[in-house]
């Protein structure tokens, strides 16, 4: 999987209604006409993602609390992070729903380019395996299915109505399985109620290498290493806001569901 997380997309914590469970999850497309200039640049794909989100915020009609969208799939295969996890999404047409089913949106439109790559199908179907692992049922559907729209355009619905197979060649259908069992747990993390800062462990070197891969090694003067610093702390407590936690369920040390979700590899 190729995610692009809020926080590099410089965006904080979706303000959106947490929605921990859905019956599934349905597909989405832009519905304007969308530039083939995605197909070369992901730099554009990027900034379309931005515009989106951008342009429903400034939706005063429909008082958007954050881009519609649970992710985005662009054609090189990132997974983009929209309203993200356990999120109520905005899309889906009316509130009943929205609280039915995440929502998950191809960056393809109207016109221009209209036919997803297999990269991005293979992302749109990592969207939907991972929210699946975090609470989202077994349905997967089209945005016209009980709602009064084209979207998510033919060539979208059609993959839909074949299951959403997975193409061949765009990674496994199967989550990597959560790691340490059982969970590290504070007495690695604390010392006294405060930071173990300084104590060694190959669990912190992977935990850091892991932060920085979805996007948070802003805080790094240099790599992650083997003892726990102030940019170890400082990275987690990011990662945790970027899940929905605020205040002190933000705060170090690692709880056993944000671990889970960082999905740090065994050592």
């Amino acid at each position: 999987m190729k995610l692009v997380t809020r926080a590099a997309l410089g965006w904080p914590a979706s303000a959106a209604p947490i929605q921990t469970s859905t019956k599934g999850t349905k597909v989405h497309y832009e519905g304007t006409p969308v530039s083939t200039k995605l197909l070369t640049d992901h730099d554009a794909c990027i900034a379309e993602w931005k515009a989106i989100r951008k342009s429903h915020l400034a939706n005063t009609k429909e008082n958007y609390s954050d881009i519609a969208y649970n992710y985005g799939a662009c054609p090189h295969g990132y997974l983009l992070e929209g309203r993200g996890i356990g999120k109520r999404t905005g899309a889906n047409g009316n509130q009943p729903l929205n609280i039915a089913h995440y929502a998950i949106v191809g960056l393809v439109g109207s016109e221009g380019l209209t036919k997803p790559t297999d990269a991005m199908l293979g992302a749109i179907r990592d969207g939907i395996d991972l929210l699946h692992e975090h609470g989202a049922g077994t349905e997967i559907k089209g945005h016209k299915d009980g709602y009064a729209t084209e979207c998510p355009g033919g060539p979208l619905y059609a993959w839909v109505g074949k299951g959403a197979p997975r193409p061949a060649g765009t990674g496994s259908a199967t989550p990597p399985t959560p790691v340490y069992e059982p969970f590290p747990g504070a007495s690695l993390f604390m010392e006294e109620s405060k930071p173990a800062l300084g104590r060694s462990s190959k669990i912190f070197t992977a935990m850091g290498k892991q932060l920085v891969k979805k996007g948070f090694g802003r805080y790094y003067a240099v790599g992650p290493g083997p003892k726990l610093g102030q940019a170890d702390v400082n990275a987690y407590e990011a990662f945790q806001r970027s899940l929905g936690y605020t205040g002190a369920a933000a705060n170090w040390p690692p709880g056993p569901a944000s671990w889970s979700k960082l999905q740090v590899p065994n050592v």
